[in-house]
């Protein structure tokens, strides 16, 4: 099952080679965050809901559209605190490999991200 989330307006800019204040920064993460958590939360209720059983892996691409092309870490980079919050949402470490498969892509279009994330049942492939 599959669920997507179009964010329109919403800017990942790269993290690696910018210099700004931490601040800065952080208020922008939080407010990332804020959003995703408002609008994904709904979304990932639903799947785990209809995913007849237990969650046993789970697939995120992350898209960006618009703006210029970054190379693959500072894309994922850019999705740091989107990442974050969607493990959050979903009560696990993003770093487990055994939970997550985790994509990063880039479209052409207005600016903006789409999240889309697929669940799979315990037992599905």
């Amino acid at each position: 099952m599959k669920a997507v989330v179009d964010f329109p307006g919403l800017v990942v800019l790269s993290r690696a080679n910018r210099r700004e204040h931490w601040a800065k920064r952080h208020h922008r993460d939080k407010a990332q965050k804020a959003e995703v958590q408002i609008r994904v939360k709904g979304p990932w209720d639903w799947l785990r809901a209809n995913a007849g059983g237990p969650i046993g892996r789970v697939r995120v691409t992350l898209v960006r559209t618009g703006g210029s092309r970054m190379d693959d870490d500072n894309l994922a980079g850019a999705f740091k605190a989107v990442r974050d919050q969607v493990a959050r949402i979903v009560g696990r470490d993003d770093g487990d490999e055994r939970f997550w498969e985790w994509r990063y892509e880039q479209r052409p279009g207005p600016l903006g991200i789409r999240v889309e994330i697929e669940a799979h049942s315990v037992g599905a492939a």
